[in-house]
């Protein structure tokens, strides 16, 4: 039976390796946020640990995209937009006037639902960031180039067309490029929003397979509306409902056995 039409606790039941709790790497403390004058998070409370993968689940407009653009400000650049409260990365308020927020993107790098690769080729495409830093040396952005590409396990499909456009890929691997992109300027956290919504099957359990192989080495954070998705890659998951946190645990304990009711209706399919 293919894997996306498998119940739930079949997925999870695939899952090897026991879950142990490791630091906090993300601490988001009564964060409220507004966009003009429609309040859409609702004082969240929240831990994140560190080197797993973490789901945010729910219907659409609960919250999920707003909460994890927050987590690198992507929101400042939205005119009268407007949080309260804290998210803390390793202890850093990252809303801090001191905190330069380029810093605070190298350390916290994110994948968007539309791979959204540069008009450049796949080798200028890795290394822009780093070049836009100021690094400048050929053998030094070499290196980096292939980690990343090998990291995004992508190297061996495109060693030898590095110098073409990156628009000749296929979109699977124009996702995964803009993760070896991520990967480059090497964060901490990897934030992806719904990294997979215009993937076909095979795309989509590559990159699944990327995730799994990444988070012994990244926090990442994912946002998905597939409930089979979650439960195949995360560790742990949040539930969010009209700007609420409604329910966050291990994701085993989330899809079955749920706390509380509006959790149960939703990964159930009662409404979503």
């Amino acid at each position: 039976m293919p894997i996306e039409s498998q119940p739930i606790e079949n997925i999870l039941n695939r899952a090897e390796d026991t879950y142990e709790e490791k630091a906090t790497q993300i601490e988001i403390e009564n964060l409220s946020f507004w966009y003009g004058s429609n309040k859409v998070l609702h004082h969240l409370n929240l831990s994140i640990p560190e080197k797993t993968v973490t789901a945010f689940i729910g219907p659409s407009g609960c919250g999920k995209s707003t909460l994890l653009r927050c987590m690198n400000r992507m929101n400042d650049m939205i005119e009268n937009s407007r949080y309260e409260g804290s998210i803390k990365v390793m202890g850093q308020d990252i809303f801090d006037p001191k905190l330069h927020v380029i810093e605070l993107r190298k350390r916290v790098g994110m994948v968007f639902q539309k791979s959204n690769p540069f008009p450049k080729s796949i080798y200028e495409n890795v290394i822009y960031g780093l070049k836009i830093a100021g690094l400048g040396e050929k053998s030094a952005l070499d290196e980096v180039a292939e980690r990343s590409l090998r990291n995004a396990a992508l190297w061996d499909e495109v060693k030898d067309r590095l110098h073409e456009s990156a628009f000749t890929l296929s979109g699977g691997q124009m996702q995964r490029l803009c993760i070896a992109r991520a990967l480059a300027i090497e964060p901490d956290i990897i934030l992806m929003d719904e990294p997979c919504s215009s993937l076909d099957p095979i795309a989509t359990a590559n990159i699944e397979e990327l995730i799994y192989q990444l988070k012994s080495r990244y926090t990442i954070i994912i946002v998905t509306h597939n409930m089979q998705q979650a439960a195949r890659v995360s560790d742990k998951t949040a539930f969010f409902y009209l700007g609420e946190l409604i329910e966050y645990d291990l994701t085993e304990n989330i899809f079955m056995k749920p706390k509380d009711e509006k959790t149960e209706d939703y990964v159930s399919g009662r409404f979503g």
